[in-house]
This record gives C-alpha cells, sequence and structure tokens, in this order.
C-alpha cells in the first residue's frame, strides 16, 4: 500500500511513517515510479509502536525488541518481561527525582541554596 493509504488506516502523518522509515522502524519497497509501497502487516505494526511509545517505550527500545516479538512464539511472555525491565527503569528514576527533590527542598530558603548543606 503507498503512504497515502498508510498514513489513513494507521491515523499518522505521512511525516511520521517517512520518519519510522529513516530509524528503520516500517520498510517499504519503492516502486518504478518512486512511490513508498508499504507492506498490509505494516498497519499492524504501527498500532503496536504507538501503544509502546505511549507506554512509554523509547523509539529505541522499540526497534531493539521488536522484531525479537513479532517473531517469539509467545509474546505475551515476551511482552510481560518487558514490561518488567521498564517498571524498575521507572522505580529507579523515581527514586533519584525523589532525591533531587529532597535536595531541592532542604536548600530552598537557605541563604545560599546552592551551597551543600
Amino acid at each position: 500500500m503507498r503512504i497515502g493509504e498508510l498514513a489513513a488506516r494507521t491515523g499518522l502523518s505521512r511525516d511520521a511513517i517517512r520518519f519510522y522509515e529513516r530509524t528503520g522502524l516500517v520498510t517499504g519497497e519503492r516502486l518504478p515510479n518512486g512511490y513508498r509501497d508499504f507492506p498490509p502487516e505494516t498497519v499492524p505494526w504501527l498500532a503496536y509502536v504507538r501503544t509502546a511509545q505511549a507506554l512509554g517505550f523509547s523509539l529505541a527500545e522499540i526497534a531493539r525488541t521488536g522484531e525479537e516479538l513479532r517473531d517469539a512464539p509467545d509474546s505475551a511472555e515476551a511482552l510481560s518481561a518487558l514490561f518488567e525491565e521498564k517498571i524498575a527503569a521507572i522505580d529507579a528514576r523515581m527514586a533519584r527525582l525523589s532525591a533531587l527533590r529532597a535536595d531541592l527542598s532542604a536548600r530552598a530558603g537557605s541563604g545560599c541554596p546552592l551551597r551543600a548543606g
């Protein structure tokens, strides 16, 4: 299917699809007239990409794990493992942010907030 039809079926802009193509998340063949031609399985794949992004996965993470997940015999198990890794990363980031907040709170109202307390 051509990029316009793919955009219509996925709700993405042509520019977004071109960006995903440049980053290697989708591939389309070039027809003799220069138009892009994408296989039908690109539609559900782009839905997967958008959902993964909404869940906080970066495009690099999606690109790294996408092919193995598509070919996994039990993708639910593989996805659960990825979710657990993401939860651990979020927990670690939340702990760092909490420590930063505590440090900023301790410095607020001091004579010179940039000095160590």
